[in-house]
């Protein structure tokens, strides 16, 4: 068998002006957001202990005069944080007003930690801070977004590594634990506020503040300065704040207006062998909307989820609507990325809704995480980011490796490459699809390293899925991306 590969180049980002950069920080700091601000300030709130409201506070008050980086190295990786002042990387200022905190009491801290079930404990501090949160959203003080600072105490009682960071990670069959995801839970009993929530850690705001290595979602939090880190904040609190876009993918001279939908399962809380599908679509313009999909259909003893014709041309054809509606015209070309395999009824059913709609174009992707064929490369690096290898129609890219900007691997294993595998119907070439994939690795304005390794619908379709579960029925479910993240 015969493979060929290649290495794409980094994926360029579009900001403001129509200036392009590979770099999300640099591009912001040249050129500032693809989408400017509506107004001159982004107004936050802050719940959490009285010493994280304080610590966020100070820590907002010094990232406007900024934070040098990392730079020995690899400046490129870790550069400095310009500041908040006149012409920053957002065009705008970010403010905490006086009335805008809110302190939970030692006394209701201490009631959640000492809980000894952790179901209850959890539903506890949610409702402690969603009850700060409806207050504020009532007042007069009412924020653009509010920032949930959770003191250590609360973290180690609350949050569940392996639950929090996996829980919508389907191994293609309906595993996991039956604990809550504090973030997911938080997040659905939000959704009916005016505005959307950013939690952060204490080791966010706070140098000297430890966090116990079980709890820790990954090593990256060891690695991340603090130029690092208010990068990252800052970068969310704008696209939450304002509700407009920093970067998108550059868009390629004459290419088809283009829906990017992504398609995830999650098993419904207290469910055994129930998946439902979520899906996340993206347009060309960066913006993101959810849509919630029927129950899905698994194979023997849960395993392999997916949906029926019917559901599958359902969601499809809301996605399509959804589409026109904010467009005013169909797409030319839809991309579905999927995390299972496609069965023919269900991508029938998607191609019939495309069909409908007079879609020409079409790509079905089914996304596959893990692959035992790695690709080494001489020395002691791994392999680059962006290297492709098409495997008799199939595609093998790294999304993650060596990234030559950065001068060094940035990860702290090996990475690990994804699987791209088209459905027969798919009218572009697995070499374009790869290379269209590496690009909406970049579209996270949660993260503005270049390390991402799922592209953004899938990611997205996830953190839905995360926070779908705990939507109870009959609940409105927010269309709003900024809800979910």
């Amino acid at each position: 068998m015969e493979f060929q590969s290649k290495i794409f180049e980094e994926p360029e980002l579009e900001f403001g002006d129509k200036h392009h950069h590979p770099d999300p920080r640099l591009g912001l700091f040249e050129a500032g957001p693809l989408q400017p601000p509506l107004g001159e300030v982004i107004r936050i709130a802050v719940v959490g202990s009285a010493k994280t409201v304080e610590d966020t506070r100070t820590f907002l008050t010094e990232a406007a005069t900024g934070f040098p980086g990392k730079t020995e190295k690899h400046p490129n990786m870790h550069p400095d944080f310009p500041g908040l002042g006149n012409q920053n990387p957002f065009r705008c200022r970010f403010e905490i007003e006086d009335g805008a905190i809110a302190a939970l009491s030692q006394s209701k801290i201490d009631k959640i930690t000492k809980e000894p079930d952790h179901t209850k404990a959890v539903e506890m501090a949610v409702e402690e801070i969603v009850s700060e949160l409806r207050t504020l959203d009532e007042s007069s003080h009412r924020p653009n977004v509010a920032i949930v600072a959770l003191p250590v105490s609360l973290i180690v009682r609350v949050w569940n590594a392996k639950v929090d960071s996996k829980s919508t990670t389907e191994k293609e069959d309906s595993g996991g634990s039956d604990a809550p995801n504090f973030r997911g839970m938080l997040k659905a009993r939000t959704m009916g506020l005016s505005f959307p929530i950013q939690i952060v850690w204490e080791d966010v705001i706070d140098e000297k503040a430890t966090i116990p290595r079980k709890i820790k979602e990954s090593r990256d939090r060891d690695i991340q300065d603090q130029a690092d880190r208010t990068w990252n904040l800052i970068t969310t609190l704008y696209y939450k704040g304002s509700g407009r876009i920093p970067w998108r993918r550059l868009p390629r001279e004459g290419e088809y207006a283009a829906c990017y939908v992504g398609i995830s399962f999650y098993r419904e809380v207290g469910g055994q062998q129930l998946f439902t599908s979520a899906a996340q679509m993206f347009d060309e313009r960066g913006r993101g909307f959810i849509l919630k999909g029927k129950r899905a259909q698994t194979e023997t003893r849960g395993r392999h989820p997916y949906m029926t014709f019917n559901d599958a041309y359902e969601l499809t054809s809301q996605v399509l609507s959804a589409y026109k509606n904010h467009h005013k015209h169909q797409p030319a070309r839809v991309i579905v990325l999927k995390t299972s395999r496609f069965r023919e009824e269900e991508a029938e059913g998607i191609l019939k809704a495309l069909e409908e709609a007079g879609t020409e174009l079409r790509d079905l992707v089914w996304v596959q995480e893990s692959y035992s064929v790695k690709i080494l490369r001489d020395g002691n690096y791994p392999v680059l980011r962006g290297t492709f290898v098409n495997l008799a129609g199939k595609g093998l890219l790294y999304t993650n490796g060596s990234i030559p900007y950065y001068g060094t691997y940035p990860g702290q294993y090996d990475p690990r490459p994804l699987l791209l595998c088209p459905h027969e119907s798919c009218d572009s070439t697995i070499s374009q699809i790869a290379e269209e994939v590496l690009a909406l690795t970049k579209i996270n304005w949660n993260s503005t390293q270049m390390n991402q390794r799922l592209p953004i619908p899938i990611r997205a379709a996830r953190k839905v899925g995360e926070v779908l579960k705990y939507v109870d029925e009959g609940q409105p479910v927010s269309t709003d991306y900024t809800r979910y993240i």
